[in-house]
């Protein structure tokens, strides 16, 4: 029974993720959602700039002290090691719904691109973000990254077994292009509020720290093969690799 419960939330925690990253390509872009960057109740200016910080500082702060090994194994004294990445995902995305909730608007334009091949094109650049982040996913093991591998895996009485090391595809161009998507898919504003400035930027520089810290990661667990990687590919934009 524990085993089919673990499969159960580790499902339910996907679901939850995947309806939240949905959200957020409407959340940014305005599109569809009822609530988006540029919506939600009039507030003055210093109360709407404290709350909108105070949700990004908890998503950055959940997203990144969950994400350290040091934390797990901590963690996992509490929490059932096979469903320890599906309760990150959970939690992540519910701090995301919380922000989508309680974000408050700062509707003042500051830019607004009126040309219509351009502002095409930034809209297209948008969409191609969003894309790269979640192909970027199945390039290295989409159920493993959200935590369905590892509930199934559980399911069956298999142990769990890191995803091997792999540099398919846009990785050979980037060691992080996931990161990549997510910041074309920010920038590209056709109309650019100073909400979504505010949301721009904290993102950029919490991605920038973030990835900073993968990589440290990355080399404590992977070692020299990591290392030799990181020496001949761009961390974000993605380049021709280096020639060793």
């Amino acid at each position: 029974m524990g085993r089919l419960l673990s499969v159960v939330y580790g499902v339910v925690a996907y679901a939850v993720f995947f309806v939240t990253f949905l959200y957020a390509i409407g959340f940014v872009g305005c599109l569809v959602v009822p609530k988006c960057v540029n919506g939600g109740p009039e507030t003055p200016l210093r109360t709407a700039l404290a709350i909108d910080l105070l949700l990004l500082g908890a998503f950055a702060i959940q997203h990144s002290v969950m994400a350290r090994p040091g934390f797990k194994q901590w963690w996992t004294k509490m929490v059932p090691r096979p469903v320890e990445r599906s309760t990150y995902v959970m939690l992540a995305s519910l701090v995301l719904i919380l922000l989508y909730w309680q974000w408050r608007p700062l509707p003042a334009i500051v830019w607004d691109v009126q040309a219509g091949a351009l502002r095409g094109l930034l809209w297209g650049v948008f969409g191609l973000g969003w894309l790269i982040v979640l192909l970027s996913t199945f390039m290295i093991d989409h159920f493993d990254l959200f935590g369905l591998r590892q509930v199934w895996l559980y399911f069956h009485g298999r142990d769990y077994t890191r995803v091997p090391f792999k540099t398919t595809a846009f990785y050979r161009y980037s060691r992080n292009p996931i990161n990549f998507g997510f910041l074309l898919a920010f920038w590209a504003a056709p109309t650019m509020t100073a909400g979504r400035l505010l949301f721009t930027l904290a993102t950029t520089g919490y991605i920038l720290v973030a990835t900073q810290l993968e990589e440290r990661d990355h080399a404590h667990f992977l070692g020299d093969a990591y290392r030799a990687y990181k020496a001949r590919t761009s961390r974000l934009i993605p380049m021709p690799p280096k020639r060793s």
